[in-house]
């Protein structure tokens, strides 16, 4: 069974509520508890100061009572929810705040050190054995006429601490309770504009490698992942294109040479079972030859058409007048022009127009455009051939009054073996892939070339080339 994304995504998201139902039961744990342990330490320090330097001060400087002193202590007790302690340097309770004092019957706390505290004013334990649950206890020395009397201790159970953490916890678990929902209503979201689309496109890509290009994809958003669906799609219909052409190429490239060599192969076999007697066999040797010319032609515009792919062929540029080569050309078509009663007028722009290109391959098209042109071409007739500046550019046209190209036809006759209906009655001799070579040509020169056609009108064949300035001559 085939792996997908998804089920990797929902362990991603487990395993993150997971992770941050760890992280806060540890570490935000022990980092609010720790930061509400040092904040109420400091607070309750302050006090203890306070208290240190005022009530404890009075009470040893004998200004007030010792029960007025403990009354004060209780309702500051009570204010802090803390006990609070005055202890002498040897270690004997002299008041507390949640008892009666007892001067004759004074408690000592065995053990008592005040260097145990170090350099810090806190310290979270049972306090030398004193509460069975855990304090926090704070410290401040008495001083009066600079000697240390005492201590004002304040104690307060970590209990309440760790009962006043857990409520900031319960906000973080409501948090991250909230995040988490809200990270799987964004895998959800996820799932239904990523995940589902992108199976929709591998499915069709599937179709596609297996040859079925007719297979739709229901994805129409207006995103990257639209985008990919509508190129995936477009890329389809043109392989479906394309597979439809080389089927038209490979039965076209069969019927051209099948017809010819069915000729051959019929007149030779003829000549030899003597069904075609000696005496005129001259005639059908003559039909051979023609057919095995065409044949040649075939072949060579096939391998002419083979250099041109991706990288447009090699060409030979050089700089060279584009009036003296179509004049040139023209010539070459006096003798077929003069038995079909045909002209050829050119309009030529100046007495030289310099282009840089390669000059046979030039030459090529405009005989491929003219040889066209007079093939379709009505008698009496003429043909124009002009050449044009504009914009930087050479603009060469070849313009018959022909029997014209229909329409329908006019997007397709660039494609190899491509004719016409009303074509196929005149060009005996045409391959179809006149045009193509003429397309590759000007495309490898990183050219244009455009036709205008009206059926029984004419038709008109542009393309364009480099302008050499005045100033390039030399």
């Amino acid at each position: 069974m085939k792996k997908t994304i998804y089920p990797k995504l929902f362990i991603g998201y487990l395993l993150f509520g997971t992770l941050g139902f760890v992280v806060v039961t540890t570490v935000t744990y022990h980092l609010s508890y720790r930061y509400i342990a040092d904040t109420e330490a400091s607070r309750l320090y302050k006090e203890a100061n306070l208290l240190a330097s005022d009530y404890a001060a009075s009470y040893y400087n004998k200004t007030i009572t010792l029960t007025e002193f403990e009354e004060r202590l209780k309702a500051l007790g009570y204010y802090l929810d803390a006990q609070i302690w005055i202890v002498g340097t040897k270690g004997d309770i002299l008041v507390n705040s949640a008892q009666s004092a007892d001067l004759s019957n004074m408690k000592t706390i065995e053990g008592f050190n005040i260097s145990d505290f170090s350099n810090r004013y806190y310290l979270t334990s049972h306090f030398y054995g004193q509460f069975q649950e855990e304090q926090l206890s704070v410290y401040a020395p008495i001083s009066t006429d600079y000697r240390v009397n005492g201590y004002v201790f304040l104690h307060k159970p970590t209990s309440k601490l760790i009962s006043f953490n857990n409520g900031y916890l319960y906000i973080a678990y409501i948090t991250l309770a909230i995040l988490i929902l809200c990270a799987f209503v964004l895998l959800a979201v996820f799932t239904f504009t990523i995940i589902l689309p992108l199976k929709k496109i591998t499915k069709a890509a599937g179709e596609y490698a297996s040859g079925n290009f007719e297979h739709g994809i229901d994805v129409h958003t207006n995103d990257e992942i639209g985008c990919l669906a509508a190129s995936f799609t477009y890329m389809a219909n043109e392989l479906n294109t394309l597979e439809e052409d080389q089927r038209k190429f490979v039965s076209n490239v069969s019927h051209d040479f099948r017809s010819p060599l069915t000729s051959i192969k019929g007149y030779v076999e003829a000549m030899l079972d003597g069904t075609i007697p000696f005496e005129i066999q001259e005639k059908y040797l003559k039909i051979i030859l023609f057919e095995t010319e065409r044949l040649n032609k075939l072949t060579e515009c096939l391998l002419e058409l083979n250099q041109y792919g991706k990288r447009g062929g090699m060409l030979d540029i050089s700089r060279f007048d584009i009036n003296h080569t179509v004049k040139m050309t023209a010539q070459t078509f006096e003798g077929i022009c003069k038995d079909k009663r045909i002209s050829i007028e050119l309009i030529l722009t100046g007495q030289t127009l310099f282009t840089q290109a390669d000059i046979s391959k030039i030459q090529r098209v405009i005989h491929n455009l003219l040889d066209n042109a007079i093939k379709f071409s009505l008698p009496d007739s003429a043909i124009t051939v002009q050449t044009t500046v504009k914009n930087e550019k050479i603009f060469v046209s070849v313009n018959d009054h022909g029997i014209g190209i229909p329409k329908e036809s006019l997007g397709k006759i660039w494609e190899r073996f491509y004719k016409t209906d009303l074509s196929r009655g005149k060009d005996k001799k045409g391959t179809g892939l006149g045009l193509a070579i003429v397309r590759e040509i000007i495309l490898a020169h990183k050219e244009n070339i455009n036709v205008i056609s009206t059926e029984g009108v004419g038709t008109k064949f542009i393309f364009s080339l480099p302008l050499c300035q005045p100033e390039d001559e030399v």
